[in-house]
This record gives C-alpha cells, sequence and structure tokens, in this order.
C-alpha cells in the first residue's frame, strides 16, 4: 500500500466573489461558499485516492463571518483521516477584502468522501495511508478519528430507529 503526505492531496482554490453569487443586500450566499467547500474537498479526496469520489457526508459546517460581493473568498482542504476507502477532509475558508487587506476566517467544515471504482462502489483496495508531517497534522488526525467514532455511533442509533415500528 502506498502512502502520501497530507501536503501531496491538499488543494487551495480562489474565486472573487460577483453579484450573482449574492443576495440583494450583497452578502454571499451560503450554498455558494458551500459549493467551493464541497469542490476543494473533493479535489483534495481525489488527488489522495487518484480516483472519482463522492461526498458522503457533511459532519459539520459553520459560518463565522459573512463574505460580501468583490470579496476573494480562499478555500484550503486537506485531509484529516483516511480508512480504507472513506477519507475526512478539513476545509478552512478565508477572505480577503481587497481595499484594506483583512483577511477573515469565514468557514470551516469536516466532510467525508468514499473513493469510487469504476463500478460506481466503494473501491476494493484500500486508499493510500497518510504521513503526517507537523504536529498540527498530528492532531487533526486524532481529532479526526474521535469524529468518526461519533458518525459510526450515530449512524448505528440511526439504523435501529428507522426499524423501530411505531
Amino acid at each position: 500500500m502506498s502512502k502520501k503526505t497530507v501536503g501531496q492531496s491538499s488543494c487551495y482554490m480562489a474565486n472573487v466573489m460577483l453579484p450573482m453569487d449574492a443576495n440583494v443586500a450583497g452578502f454571499v450566499h451560503g450554498g455558494v461558499v458551500m459549493k467551493y467547500i464541497d469542490n476543494a474537498a473533493g479535489v483534495a479526496a481525489m488527488r489522495h485516492s487518484q480516483t472519482n469520489c463522492v461526498t458522503a457526508s457533511i459532519d459539520r459546517l459553520d459560518f463565522h463571518n459573512p463574505v460580501f460581493i468583490g470579496n476573494l473568498l480562499m478555500v484550503k482542504a486537506s485531509l484529516n483521516l483516511v480508512n480504507r476507502t472513506s477519507m475526512e477532509v478539513g476545509v478552512r475558508v478565508e477572505c480577503e477584502n481587497f481595499l484594506t487587506g483583512e483577511l477573515t476566517h469565514t468557514a470551516s467544515a469536516y466532510l467525508t468522501f468514499v473513493a469510487l471504482g469504476s463500478d460506481f462502489k466503494p473501491v476494493k483496495d484500500p486508499l493510500p495511508s497518510l504521513i503526517f508531517e507537523t504536529d498540527i497534522e498530528n492532531r487533526r488526525n486524532r481529532e479526526a478519528i474521535q469524529r468518526r467514532k461519533l458518525r459510526l455511533a450515530e449512524k448505528t442509533r440511526e439504523k435501529v430507529g428507522q426499524t423501530d415500528v411505531a
């Protein structure tokens, strides 16, 4: 099984926010930001797995500050955890006001992607594992392991709830 560093699959995207991205008050729609988050996270997952990937879940998506028309939206995505066929990708979104140079933390999210084979089912071979090079990457991995445990426990509770007969 091959291994890759977190940096080898990380993705950085930047886009200027235009009037079509915003409401009449000039605030960029949350859905527009969500689309960029999903795109960047998907690129990071595909770079790591070198196969098609689909979004399986979004654990958290927290909006911290608004984005306005004319801001540069910057999205950074990197892998926190790799399992046999799935990956957790962490995303940080910032925006820059060109006129002031001010950077603002806009949003953060955790997404899970599943790598697909040519049959559109999860890949048969395990994904490349991650090499952590920094203390921050190691911390993010430990936190991702805990989120995965919670996610799987929640999934189990939901399945039980779906089979309960009223």
